[in-house]
C-alpha cells in the first residue's frame, strides 16, 4: 500500500485526553493505544517467566547474591509485617473558611479557552526566551525551517522543548544558566510539506532528529525590561544523541549494557525522551529518560521467553519503528542489537557550570520510564532522590544515598556529590488506604473521612551490589528495576510523573496524570490511592515522610487534589469550596514558588479547553484553591515549569501538532502562516523587572 509523503499509518482517530493522535504516535508511541506493559498480576509474568528465570538459576550474571530475610528487616527497619502505622498528617493544612489570596496566588486567573496564544492574567508581560531552532552555538546558522541540516542542527535550540532549569550564577539572579529538555521529535511537522515520508526517511531527515533530542544550555541574562535574554556564552552547550555519556553505578559494565560498539558497557551515546528533570542542590541538572521503547524496532523478532518477557515488561513488541532509525544504525534494532534498549531509561546528569564535562547515566536509580528526578536531603545529611515511572499502573520510587551531601556549588562539590548517587539504597512505594475498602467504589466518592489518605512504606530493591528480591541479582534489579517492583508488590499509580518536595513545608507532591484503565476489565479497580475508575483527569498526591525525614521507611499521604471539571461531584479540591476554583485536568510537571505554593502544569486537557499553569496553596484556609495562570497554543502541552518571586517560564510543547507541515493548526509564535516552533516562555508583572512579584498585588 502506497503512502503519501508526511502520512503516517496508522495512525488512532481517537484518544482518550485532549493529545492529537500525531502527539501520541511520536511523544509516547501510542501507549495509551497499547495493553499496559504491567501485567504482574496474570499468569505469564507470575509463572512463566519464574519458572523460566528459575530453570535458568536466576539467571546468574555474576556472583551477586540476594539479600536474607533478616538483612531486609534491618535495612528497612521493620520485620516483613504490616509497618507500624507513622503518625498521619494530623489535619496539617485543612482548610476552614477562605481567606484573602495567598501570596503568590493573588492574580486574576485566566478563563479556559482554545486560543492560538500564552494566555496570561491582566497586569503580566510575556516575551519568548528561546525557541527551536535559534542559535546556541557559534556559527549555528540562522534557522530557515525549509533549509534544515543536521549540522545546524547540532548548533541550534533542540525540539520540543520540556523540563527547564534555572541555575543562577549571582546573588541576584540577573546571570543565570538554562538548561531545557529536548523530548522528542515530530517529523512529520518538522519539516516542509512533501519532503518527509514516514515510511521512508532520508538519512539526513534522521540525523536532523538525532541532533534535535537531547538538551540545550544557554546562558540567560535578565532583561531590566523583564524577562530573560538568551547571551552568546562559553557555558552554551547541545546535547545530542551524539554526545558521550559515562554509565556510572552498580550496573556499570552489566553484561546486559554491553553492545559490539561498547564492549564495556560504560558509555552511550546519546539521551533520547527527555521528559522533566530536576536541579540539584549542587547545581547540577538531573534528566529522566522516559518512553525509550518506542526507538527500538523488532522486538517482536525475540524469541527467547526470557528476553521477550522482559522488552513486553517496558512496552517494547512489534517489527519496525515510527521514525525508521534502525535503518540507519544497528543500534536501534533490537535483533542486531539486544542490549542497546538497556542503555537508556536512566536519570542522567548534567554539569551545566562545565561545558567540557561528560554526562552521566546513573544505574543505581533504576531502570524504567523516569518523568523525572528530584532531591530532597535527609535528616543526617543524606540525597534522598524520588522519581515516577510513567505509565499506567506502574509506581514511584525512592532512592537514599549511603554518603553524605557536602553543600556548596563547587566543582569539588559537584564531583562529590553526583557520585552520591551511585551507592546507596534503590526502594519502591507501597499505599495503604485508612479507609474500608467498600468506601472506595470507583466513583471518586470521599470516604467517611473526609479524605482519601493513608499511610505508606519503602520497599527495598537493592543497595550496591546486594538484591534485596527474590530471583533477582543485584544487576537485574537496576536493568529491569520494573520486574523487581513487580515481585514484592508495589502500588499500581495512574501515571506518576513529575515528583517534588516542597522547599517550605517539607512533604513531597506527585503529579498522577490520568489512567482510563483503571477499573477496566481485567485491570486493577480503584484503591484509596486511586479512587476513580476511568480516571481521565488524575490527580495530586502529598506525603509527609515519617518524622520529616525523607530516609525514613514509612510515611503519611492523602490527595491533595482530585482533577477535573469542579462542577462534577468526582473532584476534590482538597476541601476548598469548589465554585471558587479553575477546573484543571491532566497534571504533568510540578514547582514551588518562594511562599511554597505548588504550580502545575498540564498535558492532555481532558476537559475541552487548552493546557495551562495552575497555582495551589497547599497549607491554610486556602489549601486547594486552584487558579489557573496561563494557557498554552492550539495543540500545545503546558512544560517546565519553573517560579521564582518575579519571573514564570514555561516550556510550551508541540503547539499545533498533528496536523502536518503544510496546514498547521497553530502559527505560534511567529504568527502569520508561519509553522509552529516549541519554544520557552517568559512571562512577568508590567513594569520594569524586579519592580512587581508574581501573584502579589
Amino acid at each position: 500500500m502506497s503512502v503519501e509523503p508526511g502520512r503516517l499509518l496508522p495512525l488512532l482517530t481517537s484518544h482518550r485526553s485532549g493529545r492529537s493522535p500525531v502527539t501520541c504516535e511520536y511523544r509516547c508511541g501510542n501507549a495509551c493505544a497499547h495493553p499496559a506493559p504491567n501485567t504482574s498480576d496474570n499468569e505469564y509474568f507470575g509463572e512463566v517467566v519464574r519458572n523460566v528465570v528459575s530453570r535458568r538459576g536466576a539467571l546468574r550474571a555474576g556472583a551477586v547474591m540476594t539479600a536474607t530475610a533478616a538483612g531486609f528487616a534491618a535495612l528497612s527497619g521493620t520485620a516483613a509485617a504490616t509497618p507500624a502505622v507513622p503518625p498521619a498528617l494530623a489535619g496539617r493544612g485543612r482548610p476552614g473558611k477562605p481567606g484573602r489570596p495567598v501570596p503568590g496566588t493573588d492574580f486574576d486567573p485566566v478563563a479556559p479557552n482554545s486560543a492560538d496564544a500564552v494566555t496570561i492574567p491582566d497586569g503580566y508581560e510575556q516575551e519568548i526566551v528561546i525557541r527551536w531552532g535559534d542559535p546556541v552555538l557559534p556559527g549555528a546558522p540562522r534557522f530557515d525551517f525549509n533549509k534544515q541540516t543536521a549540522a545546524g542542527q547540532a548548533k541550534q535550540f533542540g525540539y520540543n522543548n520540556d523540563f527547564v532549569g534555572l541555575i543562577p550564577q549571582d546573588a541576584g539572579g540577573w546571570r543565570n544558566l538554562l538548561v531545557v529538555n529536548h523530548e522528542y521529535t515530530t517529523e512529520t511537522d518538522m519539516f516542509p510539506a512533501g519532503t518527509y515520508d514516514a515510511n521512508n526517511p532520508t538519512e539526513e531527515q534522521v540525523k536532523i532528529a538525532w541532533a534535535a533530542h537531547g538538551l540545550s544550555v544557554v546562558q540567560a541574562v535578565r532583561d531590566p525590561r523583564g524577562g530573560l535574554k538568551v547571551v552568546p556564552s562559553r557555558y552554551n552547550r547541545r546535547i545530542t544523541m551524539d554526545t558521550e555519556f559515562e554509565v556510572r553505578g552498580p550496573a556499570a559494565g552489566s553484561e546486559y549494557l554491553k553492545t559490539s560498539a561498547d564492549p564495556t558497557g560504560r558509555k552511550v551515546l546519546g539521551t533520547q525522551n527527555n521528559c522533566a528533570g530536576g536541579v540539584t542542590p549542587w547545581g547540577t541538572v538531573l534528566s529522566g529518560e522516559e518512553n525509550f521503547n518506542q526507538y527500538f524496532a523488532n522486538a517482536g523478532t525475540v524469541t527467547d521467553p526470557v528476553a521477550a518477557a522482559r522488552l513486553k515488561r517496558y512496552g517494547l513488541s512489534g517489527a519496525a519503528s515510527t521514525r525508521k532509525w534502525e535503518r540507519f544504525d544497528k543500534r536501534w534494532d533490537v535483533a542486531q542489537e539486544a542490549n542497546e534498549v538497556h542503555r537508556f531509561g536512566w536519570v542522567v546528569e548534567i554539569d551545566p557550570h562545565d561545558p567540557n564535562s561528560k554526562p552521566v547515566k546513573h544505574t543505581a536509580l533504576g531502570r524504567f520510564k523516569h518523568e523525572a528526578a528530584n532531591i530532597k536531603i535527609t535528616k543526617d545529611n543524606r540525597v534522598a532522590v524520588y522519581s515516577g515511572d510513567d505509565e499506567r499502573f506502574d509506581y514511584i520510587y525512592k532512592f537514599v544515598s549511603k554518603g553524605k551531601y557536602k553543600k556548596g556549588t563547587s566543582a569539588y562539590a559537584r564531583r562529590h556529590n553526583s557520585a552520591l548517587l551511585d551507592d546507596g539504597t534503590l526502594y519502591v512505594a507501597k499505599f495503604t488506604g485508612d479507609s474500608p475498602a467498600s468506601e472506595i467504589d470507583g466513583t471518586g466518592k470521599l470516604p467517611s473521612d473526609g479524605e482519601f489518605d493513608g499511610y505508606g512504606e519503602w520497599i527495598p530493591l537493592a543497595s550496591g551490589n546486594e538484591s534485596f528480591v527474590d530471583g533477582f541479582t543485584a544487576e537485574e534489579v537496576y536493568v529491569f528495576t520494573r520486574l523487581a517492583a513487580d515481585k514484592v508488590g508495589a502500588t499500581k499509580m495512574d501515571r506518576p510523573e513529575d515528583i517534588e518536595a516542597n522547599p517550605v513545608n517539607g512533604r513531597v507532591y506527585a503529579a498522577l496524570t490520568n489512567n482510563s484503565d483503571r477499573g477496566a476489565a481485567g485491570k486493577a479497580g480503584a484503591d484509596e490511592p486511586n479512587p476513580r475508575n476511568g480516571n481521565r483527569n488524575g490527580h495530586v498526591l502529598e506525603w509527609e515522610e515519617h518524622r520529616g525525614d525523607a530516609a525514613s521507611t514509612k510515611f503519611s499521604w492523602r490527595l491533595l487534589l482530585v482533577c477535573g471539571d469542579p462542577a462534577t461531584a468526582d473532584t476534590y479540591f482538597g476541601g476548598f469550596p469548589k465554585d471558587q476554583v479553575s477546573p484543571i485536568s491532566c497534571p504533568d510537571n510540578l514547582a514551588f514558588d518562594p511562599y511554597g505554593n505548588l504550580w502545575i502544569s498540564t498535558d492532555g486537557n481532558a476537559l475541552g479547553s487548552n493546557d495551562g499553569l495552575f497555582s495551589v496553596p497547599v497549607d491554610g484556609p486556602n489549601r486547594g484553591q486552584v487558579k489557573q495562570f496561563l494557557t498554552v497554543p492550539v495543540g500545545a502541552e503546558t512544560c517546565g515549569p519553573v517560579v521564582t518571586d518575579d519571573v514564570v517560564l514555561v516550556a510550551v510543547q508541540h503547539p499545533g501538532e498533528g496536523a502536518g507541515a503544510a496546514n498547521p493548526e497553530s502559527h505560534w509564535p511567529d504568527g502569520g502562516s508561519a509553522n509552529p516552533r516549541p519554544s520557552i516562555v517568559a512571562v512577568w508583572k508590567k513594569g520594569r523587572s524586579g519592580a512587581g512579584k508574581i501573584g502579589v498585588r
